[in-house]
């Protein structure tokens, strides 16, 4: 129940599951309830990580998997390429390829205590789904993934 001046009123909140996520008031719905909008909020490593086309994201992916921190390592160098990121317009291209560098650093050294390992593995996850998500946007079909 949130409290407005002079009553109560009732709203709905759709949340969502990912944790730091910002959001943003909507407009109340015909029910009463009110929207709100949730948006991950990337932190820089994540922003960093670059849109690459599918089949390269693919392998990647392949590589994180077996090799902890070699597919974002090749990753890095896909910047330097033409790949986007969230994270080129505010910091540089140069910055970007460091962050993916250190990145796969920290994948490669933590791998021994499977933190890096498991960390490689869902980056390489986020790669592919970057690349999914931006083929649908290139071809201007909804974005449902």
């Amino acid at each position: 129940m949130a409290q407005k001046e002079g009553g109560t009123e009732q709203g709905r909140v759709k949340t969502g599951d990912h944790l730091g996520a910002k959001a943003m008031a909507g407009a109340p719905t015909a029910g009463g309830g009110v929207v709100v909008e949730v948006r991950e909020k990337k932190g820089p490593l994540r922003a960093a990580i670059p849109t690459m086309p599918f089949p390269l994201a693919v392998i990647c992916l392949f590589l994180n998997t077996f090799i902890p921190g070699l597919g974002t390592f090749i990753s890095a160098f896909t910047v330097l390429c033409g790949a986007r990121s969230d994270l080129i317009s505010e910091r540089g291209v140069c910055c970007v390829f460091w962050l993916n560098v250190a990145a796969a650093l920290i994948q490669i050294l933590t791998a021994v205590i499977m933190v890096g390992w498991i960390m490689s593995i869902f980056w390489g996850m986020d790669m592919v789904i970057l690349a999914i998500s931006d083929g649908y946007r290139d071809q201007g079909l909804p974005q449902d993934v």
